[in-house]
């Protein structure tokens, strides 16, 4: 039998918090001293407490961990769960990340309000392009609604190219335009640039893109998440030069590489 200094110390927390688990019947001693009040636990004990602050740690309240070890749950179930749990903070912590990068983004606009962009604009001609693409259906055009959308579509897409056969002749190319469910909808195409022609079986479409006559073209380094601030920029010197957008931009993922960090995407934006 251990003290709860002892037990407390062996299971790496604090006397105060085994007193309160006790309080709520959450963690009972082995044994309370009649006389002294004095709390006694056995090691054993270590692995309900182990579990406790496991599911504690992975956001699950108390009353919530009460019900989870009421049920007697295995190890493996218990595994599952944990791995379950995690799979969602990690999901929250990527969402919160690729918000502060929006923020970020925003922010970096509204400091370059009433300037000039730096960043190299130019009006050039596109050719028409053949791609394979996928596409789906996003809430809004901001990229806290356009990336939960367009990354699984690529995923999907190169894997489906990948199973039929077909191999990217060129980079990645995305276009946008207004959903038919309106509400600022936005439908997501999802390409890549390939040479083949439709084909019996395939699960994607091939498209014909027609050439573009005149488009500004910027180059976006970094994430697609951080993209508001290139397009600001983009939409300032199209107005500064008495222009007109005839439409959603195109983006050209000239390099891609693991680290979004050193991504390279042209963004064209057409002309009237």
């Amino acid at each position: 039998m251990f003290t709860i200094g002892d037990f407390a110390r062996h299971g790496r927390v604090s006397a105060r918090m085994l007193r309160h688990y006790d309080a709520i019947g959450l963690l009972r001693p082995d044994h309370t001293d009649p006389f002294t009040g004095y709390r006694h636990y056995s090691a054993a004990q270590l692995a309900r407490l182990n579990r406790i602050i496991a599911l504690k740690d992975l956001g699950f309240t108390l009353e919530q961990v009460r019900r989870i070890l009421e049920e007697r749950v295995t190890t493996d179930e218990l595994r599952g769960m944990l791995k379950l749990r995690q799979a969602e903070l990690e999901e929250a912590r990527a969402t919160a990340a690729a918000r502060l990068a929006q923020v970020e983004a925003r922010l970096r606009s509204i400091e370059s309000e009433g300037r000039m962009p730096t960043q190299d604009v130019m009006i050039k001609s596109t050719p028409a392009v053949r791609v394979a693409e996928l596409t789906a259906v996003a809430a809004g055009y901001g990229p806290e609604h356009i990336g939960p959308v367009i990354s699984p579509l690529y995923e999907e897409l190169f894997r489906r190219l990948t199973a039929a056969g077909v191999t990217p002749t060129g980079p990645g190319i995305a276009y946008y335009e207004d959903a038919p469910e309106g509400d600022g909808a936005i439908l997501v195409h999802a390409g890549c640039t390939v040479s083949t022609g439709p084909a019996p079986g395939q699960d994607f479409a091939i498209v014909d893109l027609p050439a573009v006559d005149r488009a500004a073209t910027i180059v976006h380094r970094g994430p697609m998440d951080t993209i508001v601030s290139t397009a600001q920029n983009l939409a300032r010197w199209i107005e500064a030069g008495g222009h007109r957008s005839a439409g959603y931009a195109r983006e050209v993922y000239l390099e891609c590489p693991p680290d979004k960090e050193q991504w390279v995407t042209e963004v064209q934006e057409p002309l009237r």
